[in-house]
Order: structure tokens, then sequence, then C-alpha cells
């Protein structure tokens, strides 16, 4: 059974509107119903950083999503309550970080307020291009930032992935946050091959 309801139908008060229009958002769920909502759905754990001209700023994402093998496309979404976030928006590449659950003394450090992230020189160094990244993290991805889009307290960021360094730990346990807790996966988690 295919989905042939129109977009009339099930919203009348979007008929009118052509794709991309800005509609309004009156109602909805409440921030804490969303947030219920999506307790139960697991995401990876990356960090994020960029050079800015006040030094390296980096945060915890767990909305890093791959949108586009050619070209290479990520997204994140960049929240305006992160410490981070004015310096990230406003810089023109970025690194992400894909971390293991051995990043998980990272990722938790990238997560807290009011904290020097940078302060560990031996756990970061700067790429050629002058971006800093996380020696330990088995896989990063350097990145143009392509277009933003402001969505509700948060920004979506596109990323144009330009370089990648894959190391052999990618193969570790990967770091997923699941319901306000850190989790690794394995081999005892896999349902079916």
């Amino acid at each position: 059974m295919g989905f042939t309801a129109s977009r009339a139908a099930l919203a009348p008060d979007l008929a009118d509107a052509s794709p991309g229009t800005a509609l309004p958002l009156d109602g909805g769920l409440s921030a804490d119903e969303f947030k219920r909502a999506f307790r139960n759905h697991p995401a990876g754990v990356a960090v994020i950083t960029a050079d800015t001209e006040q030094g390296p700023v980096g945060l915890t994402a767990t909305s890093v999503i791959s949108v586009s093998a050619e070209p290479p496309m990520l997204v994140f979404s960049l929240s305006s309550a992160s410490s981070s976030a004015p310096g990230i928006a406003t810089a023109r590449t970025v690194v992400v970080h894909l971390l293991s659950a051995a990043q998980l003394p990272s990722a938790r450090l990238f997560a807290t307020s009011g904290v020097d992230r940078f302060a560990d020189r031996e756990s970061w160094g700067r790429l050629a291009t002058g971006e800093p990244f996380l020696h330990r993290a088995p896989v990063w991805i350097r990145g143009r930032i392509v277009d933003r889009m402001r969505a509700g307290q948060s920004t979506m960021v596109a990323v144009h992935a330009l370089q990648a360094h894959i190391a052999p730990a990618a193969e570790d346990a990967p770091l997923v946050h699941h319901n306000r807790g850190w989790h690794r996966l394995g081999s005892h988690s896999l349902l079916a091959g």
C-alpha cells in the first residue's frame, strides 16, 4: 500500500506553501515531550573542533550524519547554548572526530562547560591547514562549511568533506549516546548480520 494522501489533506494550512517556504511553527510538542521521544534513539558521538582568532574551540555532538557520498557531505546541529557555538558558527572549516568507546574521556571533556578543553597539549595538535585535531581519535574528517540553516535554537551546519584520517583503531567499538548515558557497541549487541 502506497502513500496517497495529499499534502492539503494532511495539513490544510500547508496546501498553498511551496517547497522551501518557511512555515509558522505554532503549537507542537513541548521541549520535555520532544526530549522524551528521542531519549531511546541512540546516536554516534563526535567531537567537532575549529580554529578561531581567539584560539581553538570544540564541542561534543551526537547530531553528526552523513548526507551525501558524491559530493562527500555531512551535517551537524550546533546548539546556541554551547559556549563553542559562536566560534564554530563563524569558522570556515571544522574537524569532525568520530569517536570510539576508548575516547569517552574526550567526549566528556568537550561536553563540559567552563573548562579549558585544550589544556592538555599532549592530546591534540594542529593540521597543516591550522585546524585543531585530537591525536587519539580513530577517525577525523576535515571539511569546509558550505551552508548554515537556522532551526529553532540550533543551527544546522553542512560540511563538504575535504580530508580524512582513518586509523586502524577505527574498527574499535564505537561510542554511542543513549538515554542520557554513554555506551559501547560491539559484537555482543549485533542482532543480525
